[in-house]
This record gives structure tokens, sequence and C-alpha cells, in this order.
């Protein structure tokens, strides 16, 4: 069998190539219709940032100064004259900030266009796509500039129309648009409006600096400040990816379909997928023009609400979520986000999961992030884990820039979604890479009804939520783990509840309800401060939209009832959160996996725990079949030995964190038969005793 040509399938994907400049000068063009004051402008930023380590050219001066007789002798040549000259005068500047250090801010004109002529005549010659790697496009509006010129006392100007202005207008941003990715050029348009010359100053200082030598840089200290702790008793660490690996969204296309549903005329819902399927591909040139097209989009307070807003329509994977709340419990094992995605969309995500404290996110979105995230990024980070950190590395990841990453890695597992959500470029450079260049990884699927990449033979499938994943990434050591009790014993309320519960006169349906307001009771006063609460959207009783609140991760809340003592106070919990699912078990077996595939938390709920032995039976099989699951149990009275140094502690010793709410703990050793035995009570069958 011919092998596959990977480094060309590679290349096409990514354009390493376009990834590494050559050293240059840094030459920002200005271009802008005739009277979008581009001169102004200029000279404006000359004040501001002085001439030390910038240079500032008006273009017609330049060309004036390099041509023999100025620019009048330059006005009679004929078109290919001209632009010799005019490349002659681009690199004279290229040349001189090459020598000087500075960057150079160069103002010009890409284009003129007489309103009689069909087309207008372009003047930005090969010499200028070579020397500029940035362009900024001053996006004034046409009647503005029709004023402008009407009363231009200084120059005396063609009267030209607005229609026509618009047409030239659009012409010259579309074909800088093209060439601009055509040549790996970043370009950006800028408003006019009162943070015109501040957001010049902006990007031109982020244009000093930032290559993609700095942004690695950049990247690593990142890493090394927030993620690495001081203690230095991590061992182990997972490394993820986060659109379509951390959830089945892309929130990138997520955030640009929102915004063209609100401005249709402005923007598409493919607005990075034109950015990365044009010349740039998927290099670091490509994800610094996706920041200055969120940069020229959205002032800072626009973007963080429209990133609320996407991360509001997002929801992790459960077995994700699941798989993070164990790992932050843990001291020697950590874990990061790191995404070529938006920053604050994740970190906003992580933040309503209750994951933010532990899990930090590497990436970018914005200039003031400092960095972007590429394919060669994610991959220097595992690399400096491993080698400066001593540190084994899980990578998770769904798509070609996560290879690398997935490759480097000491464990990687490729994250399979829904067949319509996937990378369709992914299965022939994944087998690839198995075949030719020695990756080994599973595939966690999900959901896990949706079919596997390739064959299991070759790409492994592997639940995220067995116990056997679990223990290789702790190396079987739990930390914080263990039984955490919380009781309502000397609560008002609780003695109050507790009273019926306790008088033999009271049985049956009595009793029940006794035992429900129990279980109601634990779950809206214990449970919430458990587990905690999410915002839920409701209609206020006038009329209008209202902020309500639910248990966190209700819908995906399992509600167990112990059969048959649990049952009565199980249907109080599951009023309080009546979202939940609800489950009658008589036998631990009764449990199975579709029960528990997809949820986050499960409650075991009984009426009495004397020696613990039926519950470490049911918490031993949950977590045989869903490791990393939050387990709560709910109890009407526990026995207090149990708790403090007897049978419950010691067998739940290994499971976890197993928390226990109970509404009171009692010195009394039950033994329960008979009239005194609690189901018996409870449906009224004592006398079958």
């Amino acid at each position: 069998m011919q092998e596959p040509d990977v480094d060309a399938q590679w290349k096409e994907c990514f354009n390493p190539e376009k990834s590494s400049p050559h050293k240059k000068a840094v030459v920002v063009g200005l271009y802008g219709l005739p009277g979008s004051e581009k001169t102004f402008l200029l000279n404006q930023l000359k004040q501001a940032l002085g001439e030390t380590h910038f240079a500032f050219y008006e273009g017609s001066e330049m060309i004036a100064a390099v041509v023999d007789g100025g620019l009048d002798s330059f006005q009679n040549m004929e078109e290919q004259e001209k632009k010799y000259w005019r490349g002659i005068a681009i690199k004279t500047i290229a040349n001189h900030c090459a020598e000087s250090g500075q960057l150079a801010v160069v103002a010009g004109h890409y284009m003129f266009w007489a309103e009689e002529q069909k087309t207008g005549v372009t003047v930005c010659t090969e010499s200028d796509e070579e020397v500029y790697t940035h362009i900024l496009y001053l996006d004034v509006n046409p009647e503005i500039i029709v004023n402008r010129r009407q009363s231009d006392s200084v120059r005396t100007r063609p009267t030209i129309s607005v229609d026509h202005l618009c047409k030239w207008q659009e012409e010259e941003k579309k074909q800088l648009h093209y060439l601009c990715r055509k040549k790996s050029i970043l370009f950006s348009l800028v408003p006019s409006n009162y943070q015109q010359l501040q957001k010049c100053l902006t990007l031109l200082h982020d244009f000093k600096h930032h290559t993609e030598e700095y942004n690695l840089s950049e990247a690593k200290n990142m890493l090394d400040r927030n993620v690495v702790t001081e203690d230095g008793l991590q061992d182990t660490i997972l490394v993820m990816d986060a659109d379509r690996t951390l959830c089945a969204e892309d929130t990138g296309r997520l955030f640009w379909k929102m915004v063209s549903e609100k401005h249709p005329l402005d923007y598409g819902a493919d607005t990075l997928k034109e950015l990365f399927s044009s010349d740039l591909g998927h290099s670091y040139t490509a994800f610094r023009q996706a920041v200055l097209l969120y940069e020229e989009a959205f002032n800072d307070q626009e973007f963080d609400a429209l990133c609320q807003n996407v991360a509001s329509a997002v929801s992790m994977y459960p077995e994700v979520v699941s798989l993070l709340q164990v790992v932050s419990e843990q001291k020697h094992v950590g874990a990061v986000v790191v995404t070529c995605g938006l920053r604050r969309v994740w970190d906003k995500i992580l933040e309503r999961e209750g994951l933010s404290k532990n899990v930090n996110v590497i990436g970018g979105g914005r200039i003031a992030d400092g960095f972007v995230v590429s394919a060669a990024v994610k991959e220097a980070l595992v690399t400096r884990l491993q080698k400066r950190y001593r540190m084994r590395v899980w990578a998770f990841g769904d798509s070609p820039i996560d290879l690398g990453m997935l490759k480097k890695a000491d464990q990687a597992i490729v994250v399979v979604g829904e067949e319509s959500k996937r990378s369709k470029t992914m299965d022939a450079l994944l087998a690839a890479e198995i075949d030719y260049n020695g990756l080994r990884a599973h595939q966690a699927v999900l959901p896990s009804s949706a079919s596997p990449r390739l064959d299991t033979d070759k790409l492994p499938k592997i639940n995220l939520i067995s116990p056997g994943l679990l223990q290789s990434i702790l190396r079987d050591r739990y930390t914080d783990g263990g039984l955490q009790a919380l009781c309502a014993t000397e609560r008002n309320a609780a003695k109050l509840l507790a009273t019926p519960m306790r008088n033999a006169a009271v049985a049956g349906a009595s009793l029940r309800n006794a035992h429900r307001r129990v279980g109601r009771y634990l779950g809206i006063e214990y449970l919430t401060d458990v587990l905690g609460l999410e915002e839920c959207p409701i209609q206020h009783v006038l009329g209008h939209p209202e902020r309500g609140f639910q248990l966190f991760h209700e819908r995906q809340t399992t509600i167990v009832a112990l059969m048959r003592g649990g049952e009565p106070m199980a249907s109080g919990v599951s009023d309080a959160f009546p979202l939940a699912m609800f489950l009658h078990a008589k036998d631990a077996g009764d449990i199975k996996l579709h029960h528990l595939e997809g949820q986050v938390t499960v409650m075991l709920v009984d009426s009495v725990i004397n020696t613990g032995e039926t519950i470490i039976r049911f918490v031993d099989h949950v977590r045989q079949l869903h490791a990393t699951i939050r387990i709560v149990v709910v109890a009407g009275v526990v026995q207090g030995e149990c708790v403090s140094e007897s049978t419950l502690k010691n067998g739940l010793e290994g499971l976890g964190k197993i928390r226990l709410v109970a509404l009171r703990l009692s010195s009394t050793k039950f033994k329960d038969s008979g009239r005194t035995d609690t189901g018996n009570r409870l449906f009224n069958t004592t006398h079958l005793a």
C-alpha cells in the first residue's frame, strides 16, 4: 500500500510556511478614500508616539523624494514607470526601518476611481504587497467624506457623489480583504469615531512587538503563572481543547452566528470559516487576523456581552464536567483548557459550572490577551509541561489542530461528537498519524450513541466515566476523598420534622407525608448548599421575563429511592427538584449505566442508615458504572458510630468524595423488626412482620 503524503496534507491544512514570516521591517499601510483624513491621523499618531520607535511617511512625499523632478515629474510618467517608482519608494521605507528597527506607518492610496470610469485604477504595487505587514483601512462614512471635500478650504477637490464613494469604498475593502489573506498581511478596518486615534495607537503598539516568537513566549508565561502550582504537588495534568471537546458546539461559529442575526448586512455566520479556509489556513497569522476581526467589530463591553450570550447557550458534556469535578478535588492532578477560540467564553462557562477556581483557560480573542493559540502553541505547551515541570500529560482534542498536542502527550484522547458537528478533515489526518507517525490514542464518543471515528481497533473506545480511566489518571490516588457529613440535628426545624417520625402513634400515610416533608426540607435547605444553584428563565406574574433559580445541573441529576423505606423521602427530594430523574432501586443492580450516562449527580435516598452496608453496596456499584459522578447520600436518620468510626466511613474509603446529608444523627443502634421497622411503619405492614 502506498503511503499517503501526510506532510502535504498537513501543510494544506495548516500552511506552516506562512506562520514563519521572514525577518523584515514592520510596515503598516494606512489606507482609505481621499478625504478620510489619513494625513491628519498620521500627524496625530506622530505626535502621540514620537519618532524614536516609529517612523511616519506620507506616500506621495516619499515618491517625490525618490523621483528626480518630484511629483510633477512623476505625474507625467506612464503607468508602468509610475509603478516602478512607487516600488522604489516603499522599498526605501522598508530598508530604512529594517536598519533602524522602527515601525513604519505609510499613508497612501490603494486605488483611484473617477466617477465617469467603469472601474477604478489600482495603484497598490507588488512591492507594496511584499513590504506591508499590516494594513489599516479608515472606514469613514462616505457622506462624511463628501461633506469634508465640500468644506475643504485648502484643496480644491472635484465633486463626487455619495453613491460612487460607497461603491469605491466597498471595492477597496473587498480587494484588500482578499489580497491581505493571499499575502499574509494583517488587515483591520478602523471606524471613524472618537476612539479612532486610541484604536490605532493600541494596534500599532501591538504590531510593534508581536511576532510568532513573542506570541509563544507569552503563552508559556501564562502557563507558568496560572497553571503550574507553587507547591509542585501536581504530577499529572489534563490539557484539554475547548470547542467540540468540552462541548458539542463551536463557540466561535456560535458567536458570529449571533452577530450575523443582529447585523446581517455586516457579518456572516461563517466569518471564521472563511478566514481559516483562505490561504492563511490555521497559521499564527490566521489566528491573529481573527483577533483583529473581533477588535474591529466590537468594543470591550459589546464583546463581553456577546461572550456571555454564547456561554449561556453552551452546555458542557456532563461526562467532562464530572471528570473535571473529580480532578478539581485532587492535589496531585490538575487541568487546563487550551483553546484556539475565545478565552472569555470559556472563562464564563467554567465559572458557571463551578470549575473556574481550579481549571484555568489559556486562550485569546482580544489584543489585551497578549497572544493567540495555534496548533504549534498547543504542542509547545504540552512539551513545556513534560520537560520543565516533569508532569504526565493527558491531552484531549477533537480536530487536526490538536494532532500535534495529542502526539506529544503521554496519553491522548480524541473526543468524538455527533457526525454532523465533527471536523471533516480529521479522519484522514488522524489515520495517517496513527499508521505512519506512531500516534497512539483512544477515542471518547460523546454522546455514547454517536458513531466512532475510524475503526475501534485502530482507535479504541474509552469511556470517560469508567473506573479504569479514572484510576489511570489519578494513579489510584484519591485526595480530599472520603465521607463528608452534614446533619441538621440541632436545628429547630429538624426537631419539629423529626417528631412525627419518632412518634410511635404516627404510621402509614401520615408517616409517609412526614418523610416526604423531610426530603423536601433537606433538599431546599442543605442540598442546594452542597450542590449549588443555577439561573433559569421564568415568566413573572406581571408578564415580564424574570430570573429564577434551580438546582445546579438539576436536569442531569438522578434521585434514587432505596426501596422501600427510602421512597417517601426521595419523593420529597423530588418535590424540591422536579426536573431531576427519579428511579426506584431495591438492589444496587437495579441502577443501570443508562440511568447515569449524561448525568452529573446521583442522590441515594434512604430513610434510615444503621450499619451503612446497604449504602456501601450502592455507592460501590455506582462508582463501577460511573467513576466521576457526584454522589450524595440523603437520609432521615443515621446511626452516629457508622459515620464517625465504623462500617460506613471505612467502607467508603477509596470511592472518592461522598457527601451525606441527614436530618439527624442518632446514638441509638437500630434493630428494626416488626413494629419498629421503618418500612413496615411507613406502609402499615407491621402486622405482617
